[in-house]
Formats: structure tokens, C-alpha cells, sequence
């Protein structure tokens, strides 16, 4: 398989992850959460450009089309337990958001399954991208008006998680009625 430049970047968005945890978890130096931060912020712009110059330069592929989704959802997973151990999410909004992608996920391989390929919708895009600003929010734990903008994009985030898992079910709900 040949590699393009946008699935580089996917990839690059996997291998950052491990460091993010690190510098989420270790307590190595004063700006542990600063350094993850800006991981965390490169790995979510990877995403964004990937997609971009993939469908700008016609390179859009089964392995893009694959571990692109799943890198994100790696990434947001990672970084939600991260925030649940150092005590900066609930478990209710771990539980929500990572309870949508083991369903999306597994909706998909039905799909797949049968053959049916099902695309990315603005739903899921307005999802991503609050659960992403709620990420940053949260890792830097500021305080003040930002406690609210963090209380916000939370339930912000878990809204559209919700909104989108149900659109994606019901636009997508010939899926379950499909017999091989």
C-alpha cells in the first residue's frame, strides 16, 4: 500500500496518543498538562487536515476511510479516561461518549458486513468537534468564567453525542433490517 500524506497524518494522530497518556498521567514535570495539551491539540489538527487534503487531492482511501474514524475515537477515548483519573470529567460523560463509538463501531461492521458503506455526517463532524474544544477546556482547568465554558461544552458534547448517535442509528436503519 502506498502511504499519502493524509493517511501520514492519521497515523501520526495514533502514534502522538501514547506520549498525550504520558504526559496526561506522569507528573514528570510543572507543565505535564501543557505538554498534553499541545499534543493533544496537533493530534486533533491532524484530523481536520487529513480529511481536508484527502478529499482536496482526490487521495481519499480504504485505509483512511477505516483508521481515520478510529483514530479519533482512540484519541478521544484516551484523553476522556486521562480526565476521569485526574478527577475532571464524570463518569456519566465517559460512559455516554464512549458508549456512542462501541455502538457507532459496531453499526458499522453490520454495514459493513452487507455491504453498505456509511458516510460521515454533520451530526458526527459537531460531535467531534465539541468533544475536542470540551477536551481542551478541561485539560487546561481553568478557573472562573471558564468553569462555566467547561460546564457548558460538557453538556454541549454529551447533547450532541447523544443527537448524533441517534441520527446516525435512524438515517442509517435499513442497516438492521438487512438479512444476508
Amino acid at each position: 500500500m502506498k502511504m499519502n500524506v493524509p493517511n501520514m497524518l492519521t497515523i501520526l494522530r495514533v502514534i502522538l496518543i501514547p506520549f498525550f497518556v504520558c504526559f496526561m498521567l506522569c507528573n514528570v514535570t510543572g507543565y505535564d498538562n501543557y505538554i498534553a495539551l499541545a499534543i493533544f491539540v496537533v493530534a486533533s489538527l491532524t484530523d481536520t487536515l487529513d480529511g481536508y487534503l484527502a478529499r482536496k487531492n482526490h487521495q481519499v482511501t480504504n485505509f483512511g476511510k477505516f483508521m481515520d474514524p478510529l483514530a479519533d475515537k482512540l484519541l478521544v477515548c484516551s484523553a476522556l479516561i486521562c480526565l476521569l483519573n485526574n478527577g475532571l470529567v464524570g463518569p456519566v460523560v465517559v460512559i455516554v461518549i464512549m458508549g456512542r463509538e462501541f455502538i457507532i463501531s459496531g453499526f458499522r461492521l453490520v454495514a459493513v458486513d452487507n455491504g453498505i458503506v456509511i458516510a460521515a455526517n454533520w451530526w458526527g463532524k459537531l460531535k467531534t468537534i465539541s468533544q475536542m474544544i470540551m477536551i481542551i477546556l478541561l485539560i487546561l482547568n481553568l478557573d472562573g468564567f471558564f468553569n462555566v465554558l467547561e460546564t457548558a461544552f460538557v453538556y454541549i458534547a454529551v447533547a450532541l453525542t447523544v443527537i448524533s448517535l441517534v441520527d446516525y442509528i435512524w438515517a442509517n436503519r435499513q442497516v438492521l433490517n438487512t438479512e444476508k
